[in-house]
């Protein structure tokens, strides 16, 4: 809320406009604003619905621009809300199973970005009309879906504006811009089609929304380099495995899959380190694994979720803890560092589970030089495949922002095997509890991280200093 309380500060404050406002009552604007909350809600749900319907969260962003020619901060922000309401909650379903009347404050949370973004946008208005309102608002819808995502205690990336797009087989930009990029050049489109003049925003909105459809499906080059080598790969999907019958299953997996070098289990598939009978087993068949656990060297009843790598020697090679555990869970303390594995194809990065949702972690990994990501994650199945579904669309969205190949191995699916081209080439269902999912890792070139990794910062300090400039003025202007 005191983002919101500095928004309402920024808001020019000059005689005539606060006398525009008075005799408005705040309601200026009201009922288009309203319609455009509507049809911005319907167009978000039917962008998520099905890839070829991902270009309409154009119109999602054009409503929230509509949204912000309403006549106060207050209006516009409370729409916006509605509006993030009416998207966030019904998409977010999964979250009434997990954590029952709480969902609606986290659904709260989530909406209050909408109308933070509604009221930056109206306030933008009321000081300098649309006068470069197209780079404005890009710049704030990136530094607000930046903050969400990236940067305080609630954090979550999932259904940005970015993120509609990761079905579409070309999403060409994604590899420059990233997925926040992605939105920025969304919103940079909206803006642009905002500031055309009534008569024509129609047609423009059309145009755009053709530019942005083949701009999506544009098909991405081929590398041109030579891949280094290839790492096949394969898992069962276990939720809370006996650890007794892991061998067994490890077992089916070979006899499905004989041809596997390194086989993957989920998160938490151990409530432990890995135990000696399941290190033998590695010794017997000279396979690499990677296996959920806990690493519980921190003491005093505190664990580290972590995936750990065990070698055709049985020994302990390799071992990352989580790096952002979730909220409200028992689930371990952050890791203490992101290191690479060093493997004998190449260095690979393993995130586990939502580590791989939040881009501040992938960066990271990326700037070590990773050249494929192994992903052991544990969605229940009590969650519901909507949730299931959601989260099998972060995996394409990095193979293509990166350019690298991702396996994704969980408790109860969706299992995915990409490319660096974000294709599925193999998956697992949900529920899928012992279904097999089987891949080949292409090693190629290491990961480039896209240019939303610094233009995402930069847009939130200048969001900030949009909001500190805005309180100045008021201050000064009632003294």
């Amino acid at each position: 809320m005191l983002v919101f309380w500095g928004m309402s500060l920024a808001v020019d404050t000059r005689p005539e406009l606060r006398a525009e406002v008075a005799a408005s009552d705040g309601r200026a604007g009201m009922e288009p604003a309203a319609v455009a909350a509507v049809a911005g809600t319907c167009a978000f749900h039917l962008a998520f619905l099905h890839a070829s319907l991902s270009g309409l969260i154009l119109v999602y962003a054009l409503a929230l621009l509509e949204i912000g020619r309403a006549g106060s901060a207050k209006v516009a922000f409370r729409l916006g809300f509605l509006t993030g309401f009416l998207t966030f909650a019904p998409q977010l379903y999964w979250f009434w199973n997990i954590f029952g009347l709480a969902a609606f404050g986290l659904w709260a949370v989530l909406a209050f970005f909408p109308g933070a973004f509604a009221a930056l946008i109206q306030a933008w208005r009321r000081r300098h009309g649309a006068k470069h309102l197209w780079i404005a608002a890009p710049v704030f819808w990136m530094a607000l879906e930046y903050f969400r995502g990236e940067l305080y205690f609630l954090r979550f990336s999932w259904l940005s504006a970015g993120s509609a797009f990761s079905n579409q087989i070309g999403a060409m930009p994604a590899g420059l811009a990233g997925s926040y990029g992605l939105g920025f050049l969304v919103l940079l489109l909206a803006g642009a089609i905002a500031a055309v003049p009534a008569k024509r925003r129609l047609a423009a909105a059309a145009g755009g929304l053709g530019l942005l459809t083949l701009l999506v499906h544009w098909p991405m080059a081929a590398s041109g380099e030579t891949a280094q080598r290839t790492v096949k790969v394969a898992g069962m999907q276990l939720e809370f495995p006996p650890e007794l019958k892991i061998p067994e299953y490890l077992d089916r997996v070979l006899e499905r899959h004989p041809e596997t070098e390194v086989l993957v289990l989920s998160e938490y598939s151990l409530d432990g380190p890995v135990p000696p009978r399941i290190r033998e087993w590695c010794r017997t068949n000279q396979r690499y694994l990677v296996i959920g656990g806990k690493d519980d060297s921190p003491g005093n009843g505190q664990f580290l979720n972590t995936a750990f790598v065990v070698g055709p020697d049985g020994e302990i090679v390799f071992q990352q803890a989580k790096s952002v555990p979730i909220q409200f869970f028992r689930d371990g303390l952050p890791a203490r560092s992101q290191e690479v594995w060093q493997s004998p194809w190449g260095t690979i990065a393993i995130c586990v589970c939502y580590d791989l949702s939040y881009r501040r972690v992938t960066d990271r990994f990326a700037a070590q030089g990773a050249q494929a990501f192994l992903v052991p994650f544990m969605d229940l199945t009590d969650w519901g495949e909507h949730q299931h579904r959601l989260h099998a669309q972060v995996g394409p969205m990095r193979a293509r922002e990166y350019g690298i190949p991702i396996f994704r191995l969980g408790s109860s699916g969706l299992s995915q095997s990409i490319d660096a081209r974000g294709r599925v080439l193999a998956a697992a269902p949900c529920p899928g509890q012992e279904k097999i999912v089987a891949g080949e890792l292409t090693i190629g070139p290491g990961a480039s991280v896209p240019l939303d990794a610094w233009l995402a910062p930069w847009c939130v300090a200048l969001t900030a200093a949009n909001l500190i400039w805005g309180a100045v003025r008021r201050w000064v202007g009632r003294g």
